[in-house]
């Protein structure tokens, strides 16, 4: 009897390990509350995914609409199927490829209007579940229970029929988007091969795929569209089971590749072991990060933040290395090629991030710009599975590349980098032509005028910065020139960022108004955004007192936009829109002002008051990971103002304990004493024990390991750190501009010029005269 009970307490024993083992390895994926961000604006979806993974395996609940671009909306009660790929948080949507539905009964084919009939199901939340890298839901309908996990490339299905009668499965190849070409085919009796050739905001996107069924079907019903493309199919399953399993593999290449894809990455049909290997997966990504706190709800919100950052970009390329490139050929990679780009909003905090946790997929994210300027002749603004998109403004890969460079990331060809820089710089698409030849973007020139200008001076000293470290220096003068062309947009007397207008501003600004001179934004959200310049735009303004009283203005105006509806505009704090990107910044700048204790009260309102533990707790689109990075970087108590540059500015942090575990095996921890919901101020910072007397730390710092310690106050205090940026010196000046300038006028009018610069003399020529010193007003008929 001894032994019988010595052996059931080792059993109990080896149980309880292996128990506590599997918690530590799944435990940050249970965490993670994937439904934060399905609700309101935040356009995320709650379905499984590995980390950076091809495939997105999620419910679609909305075809149509704006806060339909993930696939689903919490608000939504029907589900009309499961596909394969989604997008994280964009403000456009695409993707849906690939859909299949369980259910039971008559076949009723959705097309069109009938879209609202068919295979649908209601379902309930009380029924749902969502982790990182698994989902499940009852549909309703047919009380059919639902699984779904994820590979890089591939999905896992996993139905149990309440009822077996009549069970089928229906594959949907025209859910969602325009379909350009199709074709379903038999390659055994129970496996199925295809591809969907499709055009949404891709132009032209492939998918090829491969489906295998735990037990071949007994019947099958295809439906051939007007095109002639067998574009759907219906399966009927034996009643002798309850159970069906269904595995799926993708590629962009061809199908060849999709079942390459498949056979590496679930060549059993173990379930269970595809979602623990992906929750594991997920697990030694999310503790890159580790954070302690009592309060379980910001606890939740970090580490779906950090999810939510780690699931763009996207492998792009299949096991054996093809991919399809931008010229839409076929070609192979030595190492992992990635898409879904979206760089006008992730340069800013999510890429930064990756510097500090995803060192190698930098490189990669690297690789593939190079790959895609090869491939394409353009390094893209916003990528798309191959696609260039041409949305949104800047030449964003740049700031990401030299980001990259100046935090040690550096094993890629520099020379064929600038070489790409420099071409995106010159073309003459989106404003640049008149950019480079007038320096700066009037609005009869481009729309979004303001914006583009902004953000090209901020990219071009990204070139410069690049160019000079790698000695190219002549090169590297010729865009720090450039980079100060912000300045030619300031109207000293408003103290803005306006727009220009034949040759003077526009008449009648209002800095709320939402015009199309700035991009989803107004002149309160852009006019502080010169990041490579903080030092120049604070002499613009008229000093750190100026900048204090502008920033203060800013967060306590009336949050009420005019003009052009702009739904974008979200998260308003004053006029601080933290619910789109320009605005991201910020309330960092108190930083370079007397008063640094305003960046630790706006931070932690913003980190407490705009992200929450709900579907609906994102204050704007997700645009694929940089809502959420935002989340990440500045609850640890640091955010890159200046990405390009090694410095990260100082605000507070949100935790007690956290603690970065680098890719280099070091550890950086942060503390943060005395810290409660009311001692949030920052009243000293020490690294290793020495006291700071800045308000920043270097990459260099973070990388080497040790500890960053904030002593909290329950009080503003002053300073602890100084932050007097050096202004860009180059040899150039602000463009004079004409004052109350006009497109037309009567018989007479007087030409009034202002010279910006405290240096030059203003010269002028009228026709084919000859060119004269300007001295007074001049009069033309």
């Amino acid at each position: 009897m001894k032994i019988i009970l010595l052996a059931f307490f080792g059993c109990f024993t080896l149980l309880t390990f292996s128990q506590e083992k599997e918690k530590k390895e799944l435990g940050y994926s249970k965490i993670v509350n994937p439904f934060i961000g399905t609700g309101g604006h935040g356009h995320t979806y709650p379905g499984a995914s590995s980390p950076f993974g091809f495939v997105q395996l999620s419910p679609d609940t909305r075809l149509q609409g704006w806060d339909g671009c993930g696939g689903y909306h919490y608000s939504d009660s029907l589900i009309y199927g499961f596909s394969h790929t989604h997008l994280s948080g964009t403000g456009v949507s695409d993707l849906g490829d690939v859909l299949l539905m369980p259910y039971n009964g008559e076949t009723m084919w959705n097309n069109g209007a009938d879209r609202q009939k068919g295979y649908r199901s209601p379902f309930s939340h009380q029924k749902e579940l969502a982790e990182a890298g698994y989902y499940s839901v009852e549909l309703l309908q047919s009380h059919i229970e639902v699984e779904l996990t994820a590979t890089k490339h591939c999905g896992f299905h996993h139905y149990e029929f309440a009822s077996k009668k009549d069970k089928k499965v229906i594959l949907d190849l025209e859910h969602r988007d325009l379909l350009l070409d199709a074709n379903i085919e038999f390659i055994n009796d129970s496996t199925i091969v295809g591809k969907r050739i499709s055009k949404k905001w891709a132009e032209k996107q492939f998918i090829y795929f491969v489906i295998q069924f735990s037990e071949k079907p007994l019947k099958k019903e295809f439906k051939t569209n007007e095109e002639g493309y067998k574009s759907k199919l219906t399966l009927h399953f034996s009643e002798k089971s309850d159970e069906l399993k269904i595995k799926v593999g993708i590629s962009a290449v061809d199908i060849d590749g999709a079942i390459k894809n498949l056979n590496a990455e679930i060549p059993h049909w173990d379930f269970e072991r595809t979602k623990k290997e992906c929750q594991r997966s997920w697990n030694r990504e999310l503790s890159k990060v580790e954070v302690t706190t009592m309060d379980a709800d910001k606890k939740v919100i970090f580490y779906t933040a950090l999810y939510h950052s780690f699931l763009a970009p996207n492998i792009f390329s299949d096991v054996d290395g093809r991919y399809r490139g931008m010229d839409l050929k076929i070609h192979k990679s030595n190492g992992s090629i990635y898409t879904i780009f979206s760089l006008w909003d992730t340069f800013r905090a999510t890429h930064p991030l990756f510097t500090l946790t995803q060192r190698e997929k930098t490189l990669d994210f690297i690789h593939t710009f190079l790959t895609q300027y090869k491939d394409g002749g353009i390094i893209p603004i916003w990528e798309l599975n191959a696609n260039y998109t041409k949305c949104m403004i800047g030449y964003h890969a740049i700031p990401v590349i030299t980001d990259a460079y100046v935090k040690g990331i550096r094993d890629f060809d520099q020379n064929l980098a600038l070489e790409a820089m420099m071409y995106s710089a010159s073309q003459s698409h989106l404003g640049l032509d008149a950019y480079r030849k007038n320096g700066f973007i009037s609005s009869e020139d481009e729309a979004e005028s303001v914006s583009k200008t902004l953000e090209y001076a901020y990219d071009d000293w990204c070139i410069a910065v690049f160019a000079d470290s790698i000695g190219k220096k002549d090169i590297a003068q010729t865009y720090y020139e450039r980079a100060v062309n912000y300045k030619n947009l300031f109207h000293p007397e408003s103290g803005f960022m306006e727009p220009k207008f034949n040759g003077g501003f526009k008449a009648d600004f209002q800095p709320d108004e939402v015009t199309f001179d700035y991009t989803e934004a107004n002149g309160w959200q852009y006019s502080l955004f010169a990041p490579q310049d903080i030092g120049g735009l604070i002499q613009l303004i008229g000093g750190k007192q100026h900048l204090e009283e502008w920033l203060d203005n800013l967060f306590t105006s009336s949050s009420q936009t005019s003009g052009r509806h702009q739904v974008d505009i979200t998260g308003l704090i004053g006029q601080y829109a933290h619910g789109n990107e320009p605005s991201h910044h910020m309330a960092y700048l108190y930083n370079f002002t007397d008063n640094a204790s305003k960046t630790q009260a706006y931070t932690h309102q913003i980190l407490t008051e705009l992200y929450l533990n709900a579907p609906d707790g994102l204050s704007g689109n997700e645009d694929c990971g940089q809502m959420s990075s935002w989340y990440v970087l500045s609850s640890l108590g640091f955010y890159p103002v200046t990405p390009g540059s090694d410095h990260y500015i100082l605000g507070a942090p949100l935790f007690q304990y956290s603690k970065i575990n680098l890719e280099n095996g070091k550890t950086f921890t942060i503390l943060a004493e005395n810290l409660s919901e009311k001692y949030h101020f920052v009243k000293a910072v020490l690294l290793n024990g020495k006291r700071l007397n800045v308000s920043y730390i270097t990459h260099s710092q973070i990388m080497n390991g040790g500890t960053l310690t904030f002593v909290m106050s329950d009080r503003p205090e002053k300073n602890y750190g100084e932050l007097n940026p050096e202004p860009i010196v180059v040899n150039s000046l602000i463009v004079p501009f004409l004052k109350d300038a006009q497109l037309a006028y009567n018989k007479r009018m007087k030409i009034e010029l202002f010279n910006p610069n405290s240096e030059g003399e203003i010269y002028y020529q009228l026709n084919d005269s000859e060119i004269k010193k300007y001295k007074k007003p001049i009069k033309i008929r």
